[in-house]
């Protein structure tokens, strides 16, 4: 009787966190309207959608603080699903505002607050997602290495999958319904699922779960104390620093690919909505495999192979804008459904093995903390990454009509992508917890 409470337990725990993983995916719906919405709609040209879309992502930085709050303050005797909850219905607020609110209101300072509201409620769900998954995914420190592996990946692989699969959904519908219906549809479409979502999350009782047991709230200050403990462990630190740093010294061009694809070579927005499908298919078999085959490789290895091959497809880009594929046979949008979706998504591949090693790395009791400052640290990554790609931009003359120097930016941010690869020795390449290791060095000596 008490394994199969157990079971029906976890079976409920993946249900919430597979659900919840979703539609975390399938933000990509209306964000997609937003590029559209603010091209045709606001009429930004491409510096500035870049600039207004990064920075948007500014809440995603708070996510340490959110984590260290939902580990440390309890409400109603519970410190992760009254966190999607309010998550969930911040991000209902805002979609829904901004759907509904007559478009004479909508200037830029109104829907740049509006978007960062919803980024805020989407860190605050994310941040209780992912501690949900660390605390889920712990393991007794007697477990053997290879069960250690296995539990540990198991569950991020099905969350992985949820929410690729949640973003196969959305851009498919995205680039369809942005054709047949306004941005506004789409948003108020995302709004009442956002609506279910939070009367599902605000029925479930957190005990129901079969979490690990822990302690009662033991305060924000203890808490940013074991934060910060557990930040100045080598294998933590240095991994952390690689992987933030391999986003952030990338500089970005969805701004400019994004104009050159719709106004230099006029294509369709089914083909950037296929072009998302396959990318995030990508992402699918990408979890499966990783889940079947490649959990006991080195994160080490697997994270600069995937960097490594980003760099060389994105010299493959160069021949796309310069039309050399087009001179071969190849329509542009076929390059841009199979290339450009796999390029725009490949850098991610890296979270999967990434996310992996730090919940075995991650000390009992700051799950949320410690998994919120690697989000936070990839968000600060990417915006940077982000200014850098319109820094670029404008270095090399790219504007909304003159795409003439975009080869060259390409050249340079497959450049940057290569320097990573250089200090790829800081990513801690053992998937055991330090517990495990220090029994093994006590069994030795």
């Amino acid at each position: 009787m008490v394994s199969d409470d157990g079971g029906s337990k976890n079976s409920l725990l993946k249900k919430i966190l597979g659900f919840g993983y979703w539609v975390q995916g399938l933000r990509c719906f209306p964000w997609m309207a937003v590029n559209f919405y603010l091209k045709d709609g606001l009429h930004l040209d491409p510096s500035s959608l870049q600039i207004l879309m990064n920075s948007a992502n500014l809440p995603m930085v708070g996510k340490p603080l959110y984590g260290v709050i939902s580990d440390a303050v309890y409400i109603n005797g519970q410190h992760r699903i009254p966190y999607i909850a309010i998550g969930v219905l911040l991000q209902a607020l805002s979609w829904l505002a901004i759907a509904l609110l007559p478009p004479s209101t909508m200037s830029i300072p109104v829907i740049s607050l509006f978007l960062l509201l919803s980024n805020l409620g989407a860190s605050v769900v994310e941040v209780a997602n992912d501690a949900l998954v660390a605390e889920s995914g712990k393991v007794p420190t007697t477990s053997k290495k290879s069960e250690t592996s296995s539990s540990s990946g198991q569950l991020q692989s099905f969350v992985w999958m949820c929410v690729s699969v949640g973003g196969v959904l959305g851009n498919l519908l995205g680039g369809m319904v942005i054709k047949r219906y306004s941005p506004q549809f789409m948003f108020l479409s995302f709004g009442i699922l956002l609506v279910f979502q939070f009367f599902v999350t605000v029925a479930v009782r957190e005990k129901s779960l079969n979490l690990p047991k822990s302690s009662s709230s033991s305060g924000i200050r203890k808490q940013l104390s074991e934060l910060s403990m557990a930040l100045r462990r080598p294998e933590i630190a240095y991994s952390i620093a690689w992987f933030a740093a391999s986003f952030a010294v990338v500089p970005i061009l969805t701004g400019t690919m994004f104009f050159y694809q719709t106004q230099h070579l006029k294509l369709d927005s089914s083909v950037l909505g296929i072009s998302k499908v396959f990318g995030q298919m990508g992402m699918l078999v990408w979890g499966s495999v990783y889940n079947a085959k490649l959990k006991s490789v080195s994160p080490r290895k697997l994270m600069s192979m995937v960097q490594a091959t980003t760099a060389v497809l994105m010299l493959s880009d160069v021949l796309f804008v310069n039309g050399t594929y087009l001179k071969m046979g190849i329509p542009n949008s076929v390059y841009v459904v199979i290339f450009s979706g796999l390029l725009e998504i490949l850098l991610l591949f890296k979270a999967l093995p990434f996310t992996v090693l730090i919940a075995q790395l991650c000390p009992r009791g700051c799950e949320g903390s410690l998994m919120a400052f690697v989000m936070s640290s990839i968000a600060l990554a990417m915006i940077v990454s982000g200014y850098l790609g319109v820094a670029l931009a404008s270095y090399t003359g790219v504007t909304g009509e003159d795409f003439s120097g975009l080869p060259k930016a390409i050249v340079i941010q497959a450049g940057c992508t290569v320097l990573p690869l250089f200090f790829s020795s800081w990513i801690h390449s053992d998937t055991r917890s330090p517990q495990l290791q220090k029994q093994k060095n006590k069994k030795k000596n």
